[in-house]
């Protein structure tokens, strides 16, 4: 009989250990539940700033893996309704290339008990369908449900095959500033 109880005992300690392996897990990964990527093109004759808070994505802390994508589609702002129509479709071409994609590997570990920290994320950055390694530092502030996220980086537009016209090319800058901010809650 004690034979019997001291298995079921075992079997018990497995059965929560699995539970626990499971659900932390679970709790690494996290998602964004909300966000905002903003362009600038900063060039001699004219600004042209424009925002998406549509971004999507997930990093998974225990596989070190992330994704994250914005239809090109949910940028507004611009300076005017035919400057949105020429960026989706004279040189974003978004009816063919619908997404800006960045997904690849943390290369630094997040460090759970620290309020503050910058990493970096190396992966393929995806627009207007050609992809480009990329390494891009990301900072992180911890909060009660996950992180705040904000980064900063320059994307040269010629290395996404976007041209830029000649008549216009005092207006466009070559390389585009964004800014990209969101909060990662632990995925339920």
């Amino acid at each position: 009989m004690k034979v019997k109880n001291h298995i079921h005992t075992i079997m018990k300690l497995l059965s929560c250990a699995f539970l626990l392996i499971s659900l932390q897990s679970r709790a690494q990964l996290l998602e964004l539940v909300s966000g905002k990527i903003i362009f600038e093109s900063a060039a001699e004759l004219e600004s042209i700033e424009a925002t998406s808070t549509k971004p999507k994505g997930l990093v998974d802390l225990s596989k070190k893996n992330f994704a994250f994508s914005v239809d090109i589609s949910t940028f507004d702002g611009f300076n005017s309704a035919l400057q949105k129509e020429h960026f989706n479709e004279n040189y974003l071409e978004s009816n063919i290339f619908p997404t800006a994609s960045f997904s690849g590997k943390l290369i630094d570990p997040v460090d759970l008990n620290k309020t503050k920290q910058t990493i970096r994320a190396k992966g393929k950055f995806t627009v207007h369908g050609i992809s480009k390694e990329r390494i891009i530092n990301v900072d992180l502030k911890k909060t009660a449900t996950g992180f705040e996220i904000s980064s900063n980086f320059n994307v040269l537009l010629s290395d996404h095959g976007i041209s830029i016209p000649r008549i216009v090319y005092q207006k466009i800058a070559e390389n585009i500033s964004v800014t990209i901010t969101g909060k990662l809650n632990t995925k339920q």
